[in-house]
């Protein structure tokens, strides 16, 4: 094992200093993560407390304050925030950019598929068993994200000032429930940090080298902005559809923060509005989304297949894949480097320190809503997913085989 660099190197010794990761690497990375975008349901709140049970607390791929600093990270990011944080796991894990593109195709591939199969008509999500199962899956979201919080909050919210932040979050998140309340509380729990929590200076906030040199992530950051700019005015210049298309889902994935649910509306105006996709045909994909692992924005693998003009069916639906992801995925490689140089100053621990009891606070707003508002109506529900976090945190079960158990559990006490 090579030794860490001294405090004192510069950036580019750090960067040469950190292990490269080779094909077994980033074949684990993959294998790992495709195994999460199998059996993450729930949405992006419930995918980063499966990320928690698999890469903190059983691989230990990161220790618990990288991770909220890495969730906290992505939070302030526009994109799809529990994709951003599996990326820069996988970036972290494999030893560069390799590692992050096997994380996030590994992790979106399967839902993608999915939503394809469904644009060809494969579309059996509908009767009583289908609502069972996904009754189920809701239900399994809910012990996942209670873990998750439960765990956190253990390790995050030690003492007192910290837990009256992850409160103060939980409030302000609560009564505010907007995107922009949750990036406000991480900049308010960063800020208190720095009154409240420099005194701390236990494991866990000193520097991590990320192997990514800043010249790369200045290029990904020039390329974000180039390709923001760039696109609508090469699509109106050329007169490309593909590039229209392009455009429309680049800005879509852009412009949206939290994730998730918040970018249908965008997507709504950018493919329904200018008649590329049916209204009635955009609801029955988000119907479908509901239903499959994964993250939220593989949506846009169904809307690129079923749009009008072409292009559409594979060759579509991997151009607007792409394209809704892109931006999120050059913002976080664009910053994890320069994240990294700040969050080595004390100053910047403490304000870290705030950050991640603010994501415990916001973690815990999103565990009553939407996940418990949205999965738990009558006292077998609740029954239900008691039984599973049960399972996940006292006898240590595979996530998988509670999503298993849970979605038939769902179809057994569904009424009918």
């Amino acid at each position: 094992m090579s030794a860490a660099p001294p405090a004192s190197a510069t950036e580019d010794e750090r960067f040469a200093a950190v292990p490269r990761g080779g094909p077994g690497r980033v074949g684990e990375v993959f294998l790992v993560f495709l195994k999460l975008g199998l059996t993450s349901f729930g949405g992006p709140i419930a995918h980063l407390g499966y990320f928690r049970h698999t890469l903190v607390t059983r691989r230990r791929w990161i220790d618990e304050a990288g991770y909220a600093d890495l969730v906290a990270l992505c939070q302030f990011l526009p994109g799809p925030a529990s994709s951003q944080v599996g990326f820069a796991l996988g970036i972290l894990r494999g030893g560069g950019l390799l590692g992050g593109l096997a994380a996030w195709t590994a992790f979106t591939l399967p839902s993608a598929l999915l939503l394809v199969t469904f644009a060809y008509g494969a579309s059996a999500l509908s009767g009583p068993v289908a609502e069972g199962l996904i009754h189920g899956l809701k239900l399994v979201a809910v012990a996942v994200v209670a873990q998750a919080v439960w765990g956190m909050a253990r390790s995050l919210t030690p003492d007192r000032p910290r837990a009256s932040l992850a409160l103060g979050a939980l409030l302000l998140t609560v009564f505010a429930p907007t995107a922009f309340s949750q990036i406000l509380a991480i900049a308010l729990g960063a800020v208190a940090g720095l009154v409240l929590c420099r005194s701390d200076d236990g494991p866990g906030g000193g520097p991590r080298a990320v192997p990514i040199s800043r010249r790369a992530g200045g290029v990904a950051g020039a390329l974000f902005l180039l390709l923001l700019i760039g696109l609508p005015v090469l699509a109106q210049g050329l007169g490309s559809h593909a590039l229209a298309v392009s455009d429309a889902f680049f800005r879509s994935g852009a412009f949206v923060f939290g994730g998730g649910h918040v970018v249908l509306p965008l997507l709504r105006s950018a493919v329904v509005e200018p008649g590329w996709v049916s209204p009635d045909a955009f609801l029955a994909g988000y119907g479908a989304a509901q239903a499959v692992p994964g993250p939220l924005f593989t949506v846009a693998a169904y809307l690129g297949a079923v749009a009008e003009p072409g292009p559409n069916g594979p060759v579509g639906a991997a151009l607007a894949l792409v394209a809704i992801f892109l931006p999120g995925l050059l913002l976080v490689y664009g910053t994890l480097p320069f994240w990294d140089a700040v969050r080595a100053r004390p100053a910047a621990r403490a304000a870290m320190r705030g950050t991640n009891a603010a994501v415990v606070g916001i973690l815990a707003a999103a565990l009553y809503d939407p996940v418990w508002t949205g999965a738990v109506g009558t006292p077998r529900d609740f029954a239900l997913a008691a039984v599973a976090f049960v399972l996940l945190t006292v006898w240590r079960a595979p996530p998988w085989s509670v999503v298993v158990l849970t979605a038939l559990g769902g179809l057994v006490l569904a009424p009918g």
